[in-house]
This record gives C-alpha cells, sequence and structure tokens, in this order.
C-alpha cells in the first residue's frame, strides 16, 4: 500500500517512528489549510510559511502527546492558530502593519460556482471590509466565523476573558454590519 492511500491514523504511527516518506505525506495533505490559517492571522505570506512549518515540526515532535490521531487535524490547527496569535502579539508591539496590505485567500472554492459572481462578490467584500475593522476585531472574526472557534477557545487563544471575548466579537460583528451597510 502507498502511503497517499493510507490513513491518517496509519501515516501517524508511521510518523512516531521517524519515517520521513510519511512525515511528508502528512505535510502535503495538511499545508495548505495550516498556511492559510495562518496568514489570515499574521498577514505576512513569509512569515504564515514559517509558522506553519514549526508548527508541523512541533507537531511531528510531540505526536506522542495526541490521544487521538482522528483529531490529529484539530490538534496541528490548534498549534498553527496558537504559533501565528503569539507571532502576531510580539509583532503588534513592534510593528505597525498596513491594513491595506493584508490579501484575503479563500480556503475552498469549490463550493462556490466559477458562474456565480455575485456570491464571489460577497463573499470577496465581506473580507476586504473585515480587514478595515480594528486589528483585535480582525482577528477574533477570523477565529469564530472563519475559523469556526467557539468562545471558550478563542478566549484561551487570545488570552482574554468569556465576557471580554463575546463583547468583542459582538462588537466586531456589529461594525462590519454597519460598514457593509454603509457600502450598499
Amino acid at each position: 500500500m502507498t502511503l497517499t492511500n493510507q490513513n491518517i491514523e496509519q501515516l501517524l504511527q508511521l510518523c512516531k517512528s521517524k519515517d520521513q516518506r510519511a512525515q511528508m505525506e502528512v505535510y502535503n495533505r495538511y499545508y495548505k489549510a495550516m498556511y492559510n490559517t495562518s496568514y489570515r492571522i499574521v498577514k505576512d505570506s513569509y512569515k504564515a510559511e514559517d509558522i506553519m512549518q514549526e508548527s508541523f515540526l512541533s507537531a511531528f515532535t510531540k505526536l506522542d502527546t495526541l490521544k487521538e490521531a482522528s483529531m490529529f487535524g484539530a490538534w496541528l490547527k490548534r498549534i498553527v492558530v496558537n504559533n501565528s496569535i503569539h507571532y502576531y502579539n510580539q509583532d503588534a508591539k513592534y510593528q505597525d502593519v498596513p491594513l491595506d496590505d493584508v490579501v484575503y485567500k479563500i480556503e475552498d472554492e469549490q463550493g462556490i460556482a466559477e458562474d456565480d459572481e455575485l456570491m464571489t462578490t460577497k463573499a470577496s467584500q465581506i473580507l476586504a471590509t473585515i480587514k478595515t475593522l480594528k486589528d483585535n476585531y480582525q482577528v477574533s472574526l477570523n477565529l469564530h466565523l472563519i475559523e469556526g472557534y467557539d468562545y471558550e477557545e478563542i478566549c484561551d487563544i487570545m488570552n482574554i476573558s468569556h465576557a471580554n471575548c463575546r463583547t468583542m466579537i459582538s462588537r466586531a460583528k456589529d461594525s462590519l454590519r454597519q460598514k457593509l451597510l454603509s457600502l450598499t
């Protein structure tokens, strides 16, 4: 059986024994999604690439701590998000990044028909409007709406209280809604 035909549980067992081909197969299966996740947070393609690769290295060295192999994707995504948030928080202390430099990528455009320009335009407009929000609103909305994290997880990731998290996301949604209404 080739590596591409193996399920993730089998590949992770091979990865635990330092099989580099298995590690490369796991990397190939997850790198695009992990890159996009990191990129939406750090807003720098080179740094997102670095964070993604560091996260894979960290995951491969800590595979023994993973309790269920079927949860590998979510576990790896959590590592990427945590590393991205850590970089974002450190970078925010030292450098201002113009919002115009931010470019969002839609991870999965397979569900959007190519001839359905209206839906694509709306999604692009929403993503472009999100990037005009305050930085903490951008991060919280990306984590909640795009990445699908719940309030508890966002509290842990952003190191804020539950009440603060709910308030921030609520205000971010209101701000986004107002900006979108002003465009129409």
